[in-house]
């Protein structure tokens, strides 16, 4: 329980030194942006299916219909979530400056949607410890964590530009990080009631960071003239996870 514990502390306060960053490097270039998000891809990459899918795939035995039902159930789960709110992208990069026109509606609005998207990726974390593999759940955890600090600095610049105050933007990213604690607690507990859920919810897990990856992450980073560089940061960020989990396996 204390790994879990210290995971779920970990990949909520990663949101809270992005914001933390964001305070420091309040105007950041696109292809910074683009980089750093990138390289948190690949590290996502590898936690997804490293940590997740591979372990769904072994405790599942033969029943491999398990491991695709999850992963395109993780991924119809967060597509739905795409309906309702709007998407990361938004926030990221390419339409920061339409920000600066004060309208704290929009500005909040964004920042829900990032609140919304973490649960699923906490709630990851919390899945991969069920497997009782705490390699594989610190590679997960880690992913998230790393994925979660520039999405903690570019929820920063909208909020002060629309005229809230330093204190209750810091409030407002640490509300962020805690939605992300909930998540974790809520998988690890999940999969603790009933161990036969645990093929299905490690792909589950694994689906919506694909989901992620696929359609918020590498659209954006490829969206400003930086696809090469982009690429190259995806790949570092996939091999020092798969270095790091063979190590450490």
């Amino acid at each position: 329980m204390v790994p879990v514990l210290l995971t779920a502390l970990g990949v909520g306060l990663s949101t809270v030194f992005g914001a933390l960053l964001g305070f420091l490097f309040k105007k950041t270039s696109h292809k910074f942006n683009d980089i750093v998000l990138s390289f948190a891809a690949g590290v996502m990459l590898a936690a997804a299916v490293i940590g997740l899918i591979l372990p769904s795939l072994e405790y599942g035995g033969f029943s491999i219909i398990f491991t695709v039902v999850g992963i395109f159930a993780g991924a119809l789960c967060l597509n739905l979530i795409d309906r309702l709110v709007p998407h990361l992208h938004t926030i990221t990069g390419v339409d920061r400056e339409a920000h600066h026109n004060g309208n704290i509606d929009k500005v909040m609005l964004f920042v829900i949607a990032i609140a919304i998207h973490n649960i699923p990726e906490g709630i990851a974390a919390g899945v991969s410890f069920g497997t009782g593999d705490i390699t594989s759940a610190i590679t997960v955890a880690g992913g998230i964590a790393l994925q979660n600090i520039p999405e903690g600095m570019v929820i920063i610049a909208p909020m002060l530009a629309s005229g809230i105050s330093r204190g209750r933007t810091f409030l407002i990213a640490l509300m962020t990080g805690v939605v992300e604690v909930i998540g974790t607690f809520i998988g690890y507990f999940a999969v603790n009631v009933s161990t036969a859920i645990l093929p299905f919810a490690l792909a589950f897990a694994g689906g919506t960071m694909l989901y992620v990856i696929s359609d918020e992450m590498i659209p954006e980073t490829h969206a400003h003239g930086n696809e090469r560089g982009a690429t190259y940061s995806l790949l570092a960020g996939f091999c020092l996870m798969m270095v790091f989990d063979f190590l450490l396996g």
